[in-house]
């Protein structure tokens, strides 16, 4: 059972040790001259291997039934289609498209 537990030990070691080096690559990229966009894409991408180290090994979820990956998932469609759908209806500046104030008034 000891043999048990110090392989456990060195998993969670090995991960604190990967979100560690990720924290330092997070940093590192944040000192590129890389543009905006490229930066946020980049630094999402470390974030969410992040989060998922965190959830599968802290959070045990590694082992669980596939049911709980299916509803895990489903939040994250959902959550992202609030996110693209919220983007979509009040972030059209963003891709230089600009509509009319919809309180001016048509003699203006």
């Amino acid at each position: 059972m000891t043999h048990d537990v110090a392989v456990q030990v060195r998993g969670y070691l090995m991960v604190f040790g990967t979100l560690l080096v990720l924290t330092l690559v997070t940093v590192a990229v944040s000192y590129l001259q890389l543009p905006e966009v490229e930066t946020v894409i980049v630094a999402l991408a470390i974030a969410t291997a992040k989060a998922s180290l965190v959830a599968m090994f802290f959070m045990h979820l590694k082992g669980e039934r596939p049911w709980v990956m299916w509803t895990l998932a489903l939040t994250a469609f959902l959550f992202v289609g609030l996110m693209g759908s919220l983007l979509f209806s009040e972030a059209d500046h963003l891709f230089g498209v600009r509509f009319q104030d919809s309180f001016q008034s048509i003699s203006d």
